[in-house]
């Protein structure tokens, strides 16, 4: 074979190799990404009129379903008759905007395989039940509606979990959409007027937005004051009207702006109970950045929750940064300056504190069940992180029990309950402050006895505006959770 002819056929076979690589990376590698994207039309159509599996409560209420056409057996139409109660858990299916929530992270579960699809014709070779499966979360109905029902109208999120087990109980984010208004080919204006709304509806506040945390976060600047033996609930510092912070023209005053007792001095215990500013601020100082940050990270700040709704990331600078000097520690000791945790993050630093310093993995899903009620799977509860011992679990918590009989969260107590919680009340700048609540009960439950922790947060002062605390505002919310808990049968 002479060479132009041995050129031309290895150019042949190369652009023959290069043509089956670039087929094989098509429908291997990028095929499931253009099957799977809302904006391929044919296989958009096909999903139209596909069963997706039901999804309902712990306590039996159904949130989505696929409702039949009453003139083609083949269509169907995906409802979700609680609307927006559920529209940040559930999510949605539509075909122009895709899908969200438990229909993305579960849809391999709630879709039907009963089509020409080269998988629903193996599954069918292989006996495998084609029908959609369907799942139980572990949402309790009526716990969800009384969430929603106290925070009203204003903007923020309530969750509320088992902190033994990590089963979220119930989760609202307001304010809130129908995403019933999403589904169908007439829902493209409905859906861009939600994208654009100011008040951003479409996202999950109770675990895609960070705040500045404010006070709640004296739970874990205790925690390292308390596992780093650097004070103790007894230890004395000075009680100023105000504290200069070093290198800084910055001041940092308490709430009331006056001193924090009647005297000039004032225990650990006292200042927790009171939310003192100027104690904290000194407590963080006196800590230093590496064990502030090392054991705010042990909850679980720069740190990804598993979760498999979509989170955000709590975060807080590192210790090597140039917002850890004194005047920076201080501040971020009272969930200030540069400290951002969404409600999710803090609602499992509570329940740490409630659970021996174990912080569970957060789940959803309850169980995985088949058209015919036989459930495949089940969540197992698993230990996420071990934030504190339990020495220091079981002190923090005795002092939060007293924040809520003798300090700031007394609006949150409930009657012959023993209820443990921290208010707290972020700056914002720009804005007015958010009002926090966390807190859980009963503390030291009884074997085999149910508990539950929960975190409230009411944006920029809901209501009452620039008055309000986390002791005024979110604490009562939070109550009324805590009472519908305490009063379900068990």
């Amino acid at each position: 074979m002479n060479p132009p002819i041995r050129h031309l056929a290895l150019l042949m076979f190369l652009s023959f190799l290069l043509l089956v690589a670039a087929t094989t990376y098509q429908q291997l590698i990028a095929g499931p990404d253009y099957r799977d994207d809302p904006r391929n039309l044919r296989v958009a159509t096909t999903r139209i009129g596909r069963e997706r599996g039901t999804i309902i409560t712990r306590d039996g209420a159904v949130v989505a379903e696929s409702i039949q056409d009453e003139n083609d057996p083949t269509v169907f139409q995906r409802s979700y008759p609680y609307g927006e109660l559920y529209a940040h858990i559930v999510g949605y299916d539509s075909l122009l905007f895709g899908t969200t929530g438990l229909e993305a992270t579960r849809s391999d579960d709630l879709t039907s395989y009963r089509d020409a699809t080269i998988s629903g014709v193996l599954s069918a070779l292989f006996g495998d039940d084609l029908r959609p499966k369907g799942l139980r979360l572990t949402i309790d109905n009526n716990l969800q509606q009384i969430a929603s029902d106290a925070l009203g109208k204003q903007r923020g999120a309530v969750i509320a979990i088992d902190p033994a087990t990590g089963a979220i109980l119930a989760l609202v984010s307001k304010p809130s959409f129908d995403p019933n208004a999403l589904i169908g080919i007439g829902a493209a204006g409905l859906g861009q007027a939600l994208e654009e709304d100011a008040a951003i509806p479409l996202l999950n506040r109770a675990t895609s937005q960070s705040y500045a945390p404010g006070s709640i976060f004296k739970i874990i600047t205790l925690s390292a004051a308390l596992q780093n033996g650097v004070a103790n609930p007894s230890t004395i510092f000075s009680d100023p009207t105000s504290l200069d912070l070093p290198g800084s023209t910055a001041v940092i005053r308490n709430f009331s702006r006056n001193r924090c007792t009647a005297g000039d001095s004032v225990s650990l215990e006292d200042a927790f109970i009171r939310s003192c500013n100027t104690t904290f601020a000194q407590l963080g100082m006196d800590i230093g950045a590496d064990g502030l940050v090392g054991q705010a990270e042990e909850f679980g700040f720069n740190r990804d929750i598993p979760f498999e709704l979509q989170t955000l990331t709590s975060s807080l600078p590192q210790p090597n940064t140039f917002d850890f000097n004194d005047a920076g520690l201080a501040q971020t000791a009272i969930g200030q300056r540069d400290v951002q945790a969404t409600p999710l993050q803090m609602l499992l630093a509570t329940a740490a504190v409630a659970n021996g310093g174990d912080i569970m993995a957060p789940f959803v899903v309850e169980e995985v069940f088949t058209a015919g009620a036989d459930v495949v799977s089940r969540t197992e509860p698993t230990v996420w992180r071990k934030a504190i011992g339990r020495a220091t679990a079981d002190t923090i918590a005795g002092l939060m029990e007293r924040v809520v009989t003798s300090g700031t969260g007394r609006r949150a107590a409930v009657p012959n309950i023993r209820i443990a919680g921290k208010t707290g009340t972020a700056e914002v700048p720009d804005s007015t402050p958010h009002a926090w609540f966390v807190g859980f009960g009963p503390v030291a439950p009884n074997p085999g006895e149910d508990q539950i922790a929960i975190v409230v947060i009411v944006e920029s002062g809901g209501d009452i505006g620039e008055s309000a605390t986390g002791g005024a505002l979110a604490a009562p919310i939070a109550q009324q959770v805590l009472a519908a808990f305490f009063s379900i049968p068990k």
